[in-house]
């Protein structure tokens, strides 16, 4: 009998050749289903799960970074007097955040290090690097001598484990937004790029909230004694867990891309290459980096010594309006990541870039009136705009660099850009205020900041819903695929908006 039944091999199907041990995969077949079906060229589809544990890997060790940071910042009138003991507060005091300060020194000459071995030998690999050092120079923190037992041993000792993280740092945050960016579907990269925001924000509540209530529960003497050394502990197990996340995570599927490629076309990119090379980009990412964290260390480092010290505000007050301001930042952050989906990259920051120019000057005026309330609403009013560049940085930035230079590139101009205008923020106002006499000076560098970041969304090229340096790719169509499919199921189930409040 002769069968009229249609093949069920199209013409243009071909069988899933089999793998070789260590070749990467991009397409699903019997033997894994961790892997997503291929898609169109130059459309980025990945398994959801994957990419829901690559953001929690990737913002756990952010969070991290920032739970260290809003520790030492809210204990380090205490580390001034183990560390750096003497008869005037404010020298043990400038002691504390002088040790601080040098972590930022290191952190360009960690992402050189660590950006271009990114580039090389994988994002996974050198991001379980950076974990272990952040964890174990955070933790080391914890077991330093006081200088009482040591001498001066000990500030030494707090010196170096503090050149330990900010080294590391240099290759933490260009490697995690990288990361993400790589592994989230285009038509998401901002939703699931906000997280890595997100887990900034709660790691410095989780480092304040702990040294806040530690200073309630113990006595002085109790906290100066032992209790100082509970945060910097913590750090110890968070790291293991953070590791062990991070050991689990296959290669990016745009990296493995590159390593398929033959041995002969895929050349060793020498640093010089990525900075000669790159250089207008360069300036580029530095000029969205500069209004990103001039605002970022305006807003949530500054601005509590600026209501103690001009405005004579409670100190106690002034660090819980920040934590509230933050919280609310956590909660609007995966929306404003949605958001930036939606409507692109440019539009969001290019709004919190005119907001900044023409509300800072109304937000601190409506802060020093000095009641709770107006402090509360010109705070929350900066929180918001800030969002716009929390929620949409993590997937524009990659997106400028491609991916062969795309880690080492990143991590050049976004540490470079925050050493030499982010962390030292709260200096050079401090300066211009003591200079001037003006206290509206917050105000005018914000605005400042903005021109430069609204300068560089001028010349920055849309991302939103297309492969990272890709700006004329192709984003396929789900109504050209047919609904029973795999891929269909596939596609459609990785470029779906969803709800923003669904987290990773």
């Amino acid at each position: 009998m002769v069968d009229f039944r249609p093949a069920r091999r199209s013409a243009g199907h071909r069988p899933c050749p089999r793998r070789k041990a260590g070749e990467p995969s991009f397409g699903r077949d019997h033997r894994s289903r961790r892997t997503p079906y291929p898609s169109d060229p130059g459309v980025t589809v990945t398994d959801p799960a994957l990419v829901r544990r690559a953001v929690k890997a990737a913002a756990l060790g952010n969070a991290m970074e920032w739970f260290d940071f809003g520790v030492y910042s809210y204990i380090a009138v205490t580390l001034g007097k183990v560390f750096f003991p003497s008869g005037n507060p404010t020298a043990q005091l400038m002691s504390t955040f002088g040790a601080f300060a040098a972590a930022f020194l290191v952190r360009p000459l960690g992402g050189m290090v660590f950006g271009p071995l990114g580039d090389r030998v994988g994002r996974q690999k050198v991001l379980a690097v950076t974990m272990i050092m952040m964890a174990a120079g955070t933790f080391a923190i914890g077991l330093i001598p006081s200088y009482a037992t040591l001498g001066v041993g000990a500030p030494l000792l707090l010196l170096a484990a503090r050149l330990v993280q900010g080294f590391s740092t240099g290759g933490e945050y260009a490697g995690a937004s990288t990361f993400i960016a790589e592994y989230a579907p285009d038509r998401r990269r901002g939703f699931f790029g906000s997280w890595l925001e997100f887990g900034t924000l709660a790691g410095y509540i989780g480092g304040a909230g702990l040294v806040t209530v530690l200073t309630a529960l113990l006595s002085d003497q109790d906290l100066l004694s032992w209790g100082w050394r509970i945060p910097f502990l913590i750090a110890g197990p968070m790291g293991i867990v953070g590791l062990y996340l991070r050991l689990r995570l296959e290669e990016t599927p745009a990296f493995a891309a590159e390593i398929g490629k033959a041995e002969r076309n895929r050349e060793r990119v020498p640093l010089r290459e990525m900075i000669t090379g790159q250089w207008r980009t360069l300036l580029l990412c530095m000029g969205l980096v500069l209004v990103f964290n001039v605002t970022d260390y305006m807003l949530l480092s500054y601005m509590p010594s600026y209501l103690t010290s001009e405005l004579e505000y409670d100190e106690t007050h002034g660090l819980l309006v920040v934590l509230g301001v933050m919280a609310l930042m956590m909660i609007v952050q995966p929306f404003a990541g949605a958001l930036s989906d939606r409507v692109g990259r440019r539009p969001v920051i290019a709004a919190g870039c005119a907001g900044f120019l023409l509300l800072s000057v109304p937000a601190l005026l409506l802060i020093r009136q000095g009641s709770l309330l107006a402090i509360a609403l010109g705070m929350g009013a900066l929180g918001l705009l800030l969002v716009c560049f929390t929620a949409a940085m993590p997937a524009a930035l990659p997106a400028l660099f491609p991916t062969r230079v795309r880690y080492g590139s990143l991590s050049i101009g976004f540490n470079v850009s925050v050493s030499l205008f982010g962390g030292t923020t709260p200096l050079v106002v401090t300066a211009l205020i003591g200079a001037t006499g003006n206290v509206m000076m917050p105000a005018y560098y914000m605005m400042a900041a903005a021109v430069v970041g609204g300068a560089a969304v001028w010349f920055m090229r849309e991302s939103a819903g297309r492969p990272p340096h890709r700006a004329k790719a192709q984003v396929a169509p789900l109504r050209g695929l047919p609904h029973g499919t795999a891929r269909a199921r596939t596609e459609r189930r990785s470029f779906s908006h969803g709800d923003p409040s669904e987290g990773p």
